[in-house]
């Protein structure tokens, strides 16, 4: 089976294929020559998601997955959420966004956290979508040199490192995105 991971993230593309069965032929964007920015225009993740996906599916004709990502902070009412990418601005700088985020929460005591992913999947001309939540909070300074994005400021409950300071088998066991994919692999498997 050959499906099109509709990303050009190289670091999503590495721990989405450490979760996918070898029968599973993983293609990136760059695989079939989509290099534009695919619209994500929708106010919630869930929207995001549907629209990557349908996407892929109607400008280049390959069945695909598509997710979308968002850190929800409580003490800021969810925010970043559906922005988190660009919470610091258009350029997408993780650093920038980070440092944004943190000192917002500066003189917050709540530092309660959670990552959400929405995979849709186009198979068939059908929809599907599978959600992972990984809960936890986040730290006062970065810590960690792995992972991407906001990994090294959250901490996932019940542990002492951020995601930036856990091998890729462990972050993908029991974070969001690793959650979600598995749903979608059994799903594929069923």
């Amino acid at each position: 089976m050959q499906l099109v991971f509709a990303t050009n993230n190289l670091n999503k593309i590495k721990e989405v294929q450490a979760l996918v069965p070898n029968h599973i032929n993983l293609l990136s964007l760059k695989d079939i020559g989509c290099h534009e920015d695919i619209p994500e225009t929708q106010n919630t993740i869930t929207g995001n998601s549907i629209q990557k996906a349908a996407y892929i599916k109607t400008h280049y004709g390959h069945d695909c997955f598509a997710d979308d990502t968002g850190l929800e902070v409580d003490a800021l009412n969810g925010a970043p959420g559906v922005y988190s990418a660009r919470y610091a601005g258009e350029q997408r700088d993780a650093n920038d966004n980070m440092d944004k985020l943190l000192t917002e929460l500066s003189t917050k005591t709540n530092r309660d956290a959670q990552f959400k992913t929405v995979i849709t999947l186009q198979l068939n001309n059908k929809q599907h979508t599978f959600t992972g939540i990984c809960e936890g909070e986040i730290t006062t300074t970065k810590n960690g040199a792995l992972g991407f994005g906001y990994d090294p400021i959250f901490k996932p409950k019940g542990f002492q490192q951020t995601f930036a300071e856990m091998d890729l088998s462990l972050k993908n066991s029991i974070g969001h995105r690793g959650k979600a994919i598995l749903q979608l692999v059994h799903f594929l498997n069923s």
